[in-house]
């Protein structure tokens, strides 16, 4: 379930992908698009099993990648 608004409270560990691309833009990213983060999920980034993303399970994942030294 998406949560949006200027009033809708996030609950961090069950993010929709447009919350959680949003979340990421408001902290600073800013080359974060949907369409790469469709493909960290695809290769492999954590997913609830009601499609929402964990923000902290997904910043350890990519701390991980990072650390492969792709």
């Amino acid at each position: 379930m998406s949560v949006t608004g200027h009033n809708a409270a996030l609950t961090p560990s069950h993010l929709a992908i447009s919350d959680l691309l949003a979340v990421l833009r408001k902290a600073g990213s800013r080359h974060l698009s949907e369409e790469a983060l469709r493909r960290d999920l695809a290769a492999g980034a954590p997913v609830n099993p009601d499609g929402t993303v964990n923000l902290l399970h997904y910043a350890a994942w990519l701390a991980r990648e990072a650390g492969r030294g792709d």
